[in-house]
């Protein structure tokens, strides 16, 4: 009986070395090394067998002898999903979609199974029984309507196993959920570790790209909201989608972090509902709150999400400080920018804001970090301090910077369009956007400004 080797591998990056290590040399964790079983003359051999005379010998080719083709792709019912994806689904590509438990990636990912009436889809669980899928299959409320003969489920983690299941089916559509509960013999580790994790992702990847079928791979993320597994697995992977949000609120964002098939700033939101997931088309409406009349401390900024324009409420409460240090508590938005904004407003305009507490927060549950919501946040802030209402039918559009002047932002005119769409009646944007557009053709009062101070005494009459 040949004699079993151990390795010991990193479970932030993979890095694998013959002996335990303290600090990983490769991404400098410390305490991530975990001991593997490993037998390297198995781990040459791969659970994916292409089928015979299929198997060819790539040989070294210049750019012009490579013909272009034209990128297909599967356009799926899910619009936001469309979206994110950069256009729908590429054939061969290795999808990794992550977030939080109960987050809803099971529901998703059903969902678009069950759309695609008209591909072969595999459903592969390892969390879940058939009865479990069933179960949830019925909540949704396309099933109740036609059922999908082609949507086959398997509940299995053995990749010995699956790879039968799709010889036999041949689907056009692979889910798995989820990459970390999947097993391969090849390694007598359990499933999850690092090297499992790595073997399984790389078994699928192969089937992806030989057989130009995609592949979505669910995965768990830890507790600081990464990916679990090696990070050797985002890399592997085409695209990488996460999805956000609080379980306890019905809003959900998917948003892309790579993507080799289009933009990685795009996002999805959805709404979960009793009988699933559905696409919020209009995301300025769920991202301004509804409310009876003016408030202090709310303003609307006009922000960009790849190439989605939103609306966004922001919301402000400033307060004088009960103890020694004022506290400065964003929700949604960076700190470091919100204590710059402060410090810009008590040294350009005089506003005293040292002794006092102020809490920030985006409406929605959407995080921002589009630099043109800075004028925003510093009328709410104002707002707030000075109790005084600031109109809601004003949106800001503005960068601010450390002397107190407005600086321009990108796409302006998109922000300004949108506005329009949504009932606004004026729009603050800097006087050095003003260049690149038209202000004639717009039915909304644009106004442009190129202090801060000026602003104020506009909307306040102070300066």
């Amino acid at each position: 009986m040949a004699k079993s080797k151990t390795s010991f591998f990193c479970q932030s990056c993979g890095y694998e070395s013959a002996k335990w290590l303290g600090k990983c040399p490769s991404c400098n964790s410390w305490n991530s090394f975990v001991e593997e079983i490993v037998n390297k003359e198995e781990l040459t051999k791969n659970e994916w067998r292409p089928e015979p005379g299929k198997t060819r010998q790539e040989k070294p080719k210049t750019l012009s002898e490579i013909e272009s083709t034209k990128e297909i792709r599967i356009s799926s019912s899910d619009l936001e999903l469309n979206r994110v994806l950069g256009g729908g689904i590429v054939y061969g590509s290795l999808v990794l979609i992550g977030g939080e438990p109960g987050i809803g990636k099971s529901t998703l990912m059903l969902q678009v199974g069950l759309a695609l009436k008209k591909l072969r889809v595999l459903y592969v669980s390892g969390e879940e029984s058939d009865q479990q899928i069933k179960m949830r299959a019925e909540r949704l409320s396309d099933l109740t309507k036609t059922v999908n003969e082609n949507f086959f489920v398997l509940t299995e983690t053995n990749t010995r196993n699956i790879f039968q299941a799709i010889e036999t089916i041949q689907p056009q559509l692979l889910i798995i959920d989820s990459i970390q509960t999947l097993h391969s013999h090849q390694l007598d580790s359990v499933a999850g570790s690092v090297g499992q994790v790595r073997q399984c992702a790389a078994e699928l990847m192969k089937f992806a790209k030989e057989t130009n079928t995609p592949v979505f791979l669910v995965g768990h993320i830890t507790k600081d909201g990464m990916l679990a597994g090696p990070k050797v697995l985002e890399h592997m992977v085409d695209t990488v989608l996460q999805f956000e949000g609080d379980r306890h609120l019905a809003y959900r964002i998917l948003r892309t972090t790579k993507n080799r098939f289009g933009s990685t700033s795009e996002i999805g939101i959805y709404e979960m509902l009793g009988n699933g997931l559905r696409e919020v088309s209009n995301p300025s409406e769920i991202l301004i709150s509804q409310k009876d009349g003016n408030l202090t401390g709310a303003t609307i900024g006009a922000t960009i999400e790849g190439n989605r324009p939103l609306l966004i409420e922001i919301q402000s409460l400033v307060s004088p400080a009960s103890y020694g240090t004022p506290q400065r508590t964003p929700t949604g938005f960076d700190q470091k920018r919100l204590n710059m904004l402060l410090a810009v407003l008590e040294k350009r305009c005089g506003f005293r804001l040292g002794t006092q507490d102020v809490f920030l927060n985006m409406a929605g549950g959407i995080s921002v970090e589009d630099p043109a919501i800075d004028l925003a946040i510093c009328i709410s802030v104002i707002s707030s301090m000075e109790e005084i209402p600031v109109s809601d039918k004003i949106c800001f559009a503005a960068e601010i910077g450390l002397g107190g002047e407005l600086r321009a932002v990108n796409r302006i005119d998109q922000r300004i369009s949108e506005a329009e769409k949504l009932g606004f009646e004026q729009i603050y944007i800097s006087k050095y956007s003003q260049k690149s557009i038209d202000v004639k053709k717009s039915k909304i009062e644009v106004k442009s400004f190129g202090k801060l101070t000026e602003v104020f005494k506009e909307l306040f009459g102070k300066q």
